[in-house]
Order: C-alpha cells, then structure tokens, then sequence
C-alpha cells in the first residue's frame, strides 16, 4: 500500500516540474508546454525565483546545477558558484582587525555567479532565446509579485537597518517606510530595469540567440552591471556584522575574469542506485560517503519510522562524513587529497567500522585518507563571542538555514530556492539557486539587487581546504543532486537548508530507493515523511556555531522513536512537525514521470501531465 501523503502523487508522459514556489513551478510548466526544454524551463523558474523569493536569493547569488543531457546521455555539473576577489587576502581581512569574515555586508561578496550559470547551461543545452526565458521574471518584477508572510517578517526584521544602515534596500523593500503586509504586492522595479537593460544590450548584438546570450553575459561581467558592482564597493562603507562599516573587495576585473564552467560529477553508488553530486567545492560528496557507509552497515528493507536503529545509522553516517568535509572539503588546488580518495572503497569500510549501531558518538572525527592527519579550524576569538561565549546580541541578516525563523531578536536568517525539471525528451535538471537574499547586505544602487555573502564559509586561517585565497570558490553547501538507475536518469532532487541540505536528501533518497518501485513508491510521501538532522558539526554560516550531539526532529516521529534515540546518546531536540526541509524531486519511473514538492513552507509545489 501507498503511504499516506499531503498531496496526490503526480504522474504523467508529458513533463514535470516542481520547485519551493508555485509560481516558479508553474512558469517552468508553461515553458514545457510551449515547446521550451527542461533546461529552458529551469532557467525561467529561476529568475523568477529571484523575485518571487527574495528573502532566499537574489541575481546576485550562486547556483550549482546537475543536469542530465539526453542528447549526450551524460550528467553534467554547471558551477555558478562564483569565486573569492583578487583582493580577499586572509592579510586584508586581518588589517582591518578581523579575524572572520563577516555574515552580512560587501566584505562576504563573491563574484556573482548565478546568472552566468544559468546562461551557460542555456548556452549549451537550452533552446529559448534569452528574453522568452526572462520575461516572466521581468514580468513579476515590475508588475509585483505576491508577498509571502516570510518576505514581509524578513524585511520587517530588517527595517531598522535598511532605515539607518542600507538606505538602498529601504527604497527597494520599504514601501511608505515599513515592510509589506502579507499578499501584498511587491515590485522590483529597479531589478526588473536591471533585465530590461541586460536584454536591449543583448539583443542589439545581433539575431543570433548564442550572440545574444553572448553579449548578456558581458552586459553583466563586463559592463554596466560589473561598474555598478564596483563602485559600490570603492564608494562606500556599509555596516556588517563586525559591528563596523566596510568597503568591498569585489571589482569590475574580478566579474570580467569569471565565467561559469561545465564540470563532471562525483558519483556515488548505493544498492542499485547512482547519485551525482558537485566535486566538494560542494559539500554534495556528504551524501555520498554516508551511503556508502550504509551500503556496508546494511540498513533494513524496510524503513519503518517506529524503527530508531536506521535512522541512528543515518545520523551516525552523517556526522563521519560532514566531519571529513570540515578537515578534507574545498577548491582542489588547496585540498591535500581528491575527492577520490574519500570515496576509496578501503576508507570507506574502514568508516563504517566507527559507526556503533549501540551509541551515538559525541565526537568529531574526521579520518585519514591515504594516511594523511586531518586539520580542522583553530577557534575564532569573534565567532566564540557571537555565539554566546561574551553575550553578543545576534546581527540582523546573519545565517541560514530554513530551520530558522525570524527571531524576535531581529535576526533574519537566510535561505535557498530549489528547482526540479523533466521534459518529455528525457532531460533533467536539479538546481539549487541561492544567496544575494535581500537581508545579505545592502542593495547596489542602480541595480535593485544585493550582492551575497558566500565568502563567508571562508577560513582566514591559512593551511585548510577551505581558507580564503583570492580567485578560489568557497566551500558552498548547495548541493543539487541526481539519481540513475541503470545507467539512465531516474530522479532530480534537493532541498534549501544550508548545511542541512544534504541530511534531508539522504533521508529522503533512502525513502526512496527502499521505497517500492513503481507510482506506488510515492515521492510525495517520502517527502512529507518526517525529518530529523544533526547539528552535530560546525555550520557553514556566520557565526559558525556547532552543537555537538544534537539531533532534531520532528515532532510527527513516534514517541518511542525519540526514547529510544536519546538512550543511544542522541541529545534529542523536537521541533515543529512540518518545519524540517522543502524537498522537491521529479523522476522518471518506466513509462511514467513523477513530481512530487513538500508541503512545510506552504509555498512548494509540482506541477506536470
């Protein structure tokens, strides 16, 4: 029998879509329905997502994509995820008198690479031209978009500092000086001119749809929009979280000497399935070395909620491989070993054999691939103080994931957006567009959008995988994510949540792949199944705090689940029960096509026939 779900399970022969709002997912449908692709599709969900979710990321954002092309019948891995500036010395951070780099503010700004991500992967793959893909986007833009209740507690969260501190982002998001109500309308008209202007420049290069994307990307890395950005960082200070006002580091040449590549994916293998993750500039390759932990523990056929011993195994899998990404993950030219290695089907085994079915460890412990010791960061005087060590009140606009809310303490955390495309060809995308939130830092006069703050996830510390080094990418967790059965693409997923991306797909693909085969398999229900994660290792986010032994859980898992997980040492933490993820997936099972979108922020949906 099928497990109950929110929702109906969708299915169809046509194509799918699903995405963490339902306009997005909609405005992918209706491109599939007019002939566009699923690479088409994807991209027009994904600028509107920059409108309709503005409190989750902006054009000034990342994105990681992992694709599956029928015509080459291979995955691919777009990276947008752009890449530290020329000047982002640890030295430069340290003369100011930092010892991290901030969570908010000009300081934390990468390259901004979702929009030459998406372009690429339109470049290469997509069909559409360039205004057809943008001009929903544009649309909501100027014409308002529905304001959710989170938009509005987010920006009235930030009032105060849009006010005083980010004037910019008070006349972008302020309207008569205070926050939207909910399902209000919201414009962002000058987001929506910044496109307009991007598609005259495009269009006036010529008929050619590659020559337009062409000159699209250099309106953006090389022309007005790159000017904008420097200037905005030479001209002024803006607060941050240090308490002090900063100029930026980011100029016109590091936008002009940045492109999105196309890279292979790292591959995991679990029973009969196949998962494709980004390289660990990602922190996707987790996933991969939980499973193959679990491949060698054995998990039982049958994942039943009443049952703690799967789930402890999950967990317990969990913090041995998010440990080694805080000692092994980043660019592979700081990394002191391949991601390969990690994977070794030796270290592997010698991994699980650390995983006691009996107790929960209260330790980090990454391991020695290839023999080598792990480093991990040395404590940060400011990050200790931040989180309680010297009773610091939290900034405004810092952290993410989509377990917090906007606090009374004025902290409005951020978030991600995710998007899951498959057309009737066969192609499929899994995409995770996120950063440049409106709460980030301020916006750049003359283009109605911030700049994001994935420097952030930098060490200033030199000497570690993931330390601040000028042109390297920081150690993102975006973390899109790819299944195949048998060599063909069976399922696109993922999930916002920061450094607890990775930990709600797991358990969901395990669902899955124990799951019965077939539309009575029910991706609906394995996403609206309940969640659990650990806060076990360090987040990924200012200020970079750990909870070391915490599990949290939702409260719809049975009581005795939750006992019997505390008498195993977990430090059980019950949430709310539709608060952990906003999965979304598309799959092809035999015949059929499948989406299926989580129901915990009212917002999600899949659409498809």
């Amino acid at each position: 029998m099928p497990l109950a779900s929110t929702r109906p399970e969708l299915a169809g022969s046509f194509a799918m879509a699903a995405s963490t709002h339902w306009l997005a997912s909609q405005t992918a449908m209706s491109v599939l329905e007019r002939g566009g692709n699923a690479f088409d599709a994807a991209a027009a969900a994904g600028f509107v997502l920059q409108v309709v979710e503005p409190h989750l990321n902006g054009p000034g954002g990342d994105l990681p994509v992992v694709l599956w092309s029928e015509a080459d019948q291979q995955v691919h891995v777009v990276c947008g995820q752009g890449v530290a500036p020329a000047a982002a010395t640890a030295a430069a951070f340290t003369d100011l008198g930092l010892d991290a780099v901030p969570g908010t503010g000009p300081l934390a700004a990468v390259v901004p690479g979702a929009f030459g991500g998406w372009l690429e992967m339109l470049r290469r793959w997509g069909t559409w031209s360039l205004r057809d893909v943008l001009e929903p986007a544009i649309g909501y833009a100027l014409d308002g978009a529905p304001v959710l209740p989170r938009v509005s507690a987010t920006i009235a969260a930030m009032s105060s500092t849009f006010t005083k501190e980010w004037e910019p982002s008070a006349s972008t998001y302020l309207v008569d000086g205070v926050a939207p109500t909910p399902w209000s309308r919201l414009r962002l008209t000058g987001l929506g001119e910044t496109y307009r202007r991007v598609l005259t420049q495009a269009e006036a290069a010529g008929g050619d749809r590659d020559t337009q994307l062409e000159a699209a990307r250099r309106a953006w890395y090389e022309g007005f929009v790159a000017e904008a950005v420097d200037a905005f960082g030479r001209d002024r200070a803006w607060m941050d979280t240090s308490g002090e006002r900063h100029h930026g580091l980011l100029t016109a040449d590091d936008l002009a000497g940045w492109r999105a590549t196309v890279e292979a994916p790292l591959v995991g293998r679990y029973r009969d399935v196949e998962v494709a993750k980004t390289g660990p500039w990602g922190q996707g390759p987790t996933v991969l070395q939980a499973l193959a932990v679990l491949d060698r523990v054995g998990l039982p056929d049958r994942l039943d909620d009443a049952d703690p011993t799967w789930v402890h195994a999950v967990v317990e899998s969990l913090k041995l491989s998010m440990a080694d990404r805080e000692a092994w993950y980043g660019e592979p030219d700081g990394a002191p070993i391949g991601a390969e290695a990690l994977l070794d089907p030796a270290y592997s085994a010698a991994r699980a054999v650390l995983l006691d079915p009996g107790a929960a460890s209260p330790d980090l412990r990454p391991g020695r691939p290839g023999g080598l010791d792990p480093v991990l960061p040395r404590p940060v005087p400011s990050l200790e103080r931040a989180t309680g060590g010297g009773g610091a009140t939290p900034s405004p606009g810092v952290g993410e994931p989509t377990v917090t809310r906007v606090e009374g303490d004025g902290a409005a955390r951020g978030d991600t957006c995710h998007v899951d495309v498959v057309d009737r060809w066969g192609n499929m995308v899994s995409a995770t567009p996120s950063g440049a939130w409106l709460q980030s830092s301020p916006v750049v006069p003359g283009l109605g959008f911030p700049l994001g703050t994935r420097g952030q996830m930098f060490w200033l510390e030199q000497g570690l995988p993931a330390s601040l080094r000028p042109g390297a990418r920081p150690r993102t967790t975006l973390s899109p994510a790819l299944a195949l059965r048998e060599g063909k693409p069976w399922m696109a997923f993922g999930t916002p949540g920061g450094d607890q991306q990775d930990q709600w797909q797991l358990t969901f693909l395990l669902r899955a792949v124990h799951g019965p085969r077939g539309v009575d398999q029910a991706l609906q229900a394995a996403i609206d199944a309940p969640m659990v994660h650990t806060d076990h290792v360090t987040s990924s986010f200012y200020p970079r705090q750990a909870r070391p032994g915490v599990l949290v859980a939702e409260d719809r898992w049975p009581a005795a689940t939750l006992d019997a997980l505390r008498g195993l040492g977990h430090e059980v933490e019950v949430v709310d029960g539709w608060s952990l993820g906003r999965l979304s997936a598309v799959a092809r099972d035999g015949e059929w096509l499948r989406a299926a979108a989580d129901p915990r922020s009212s917002q999600g949906y899949a659409v498809g026939r």
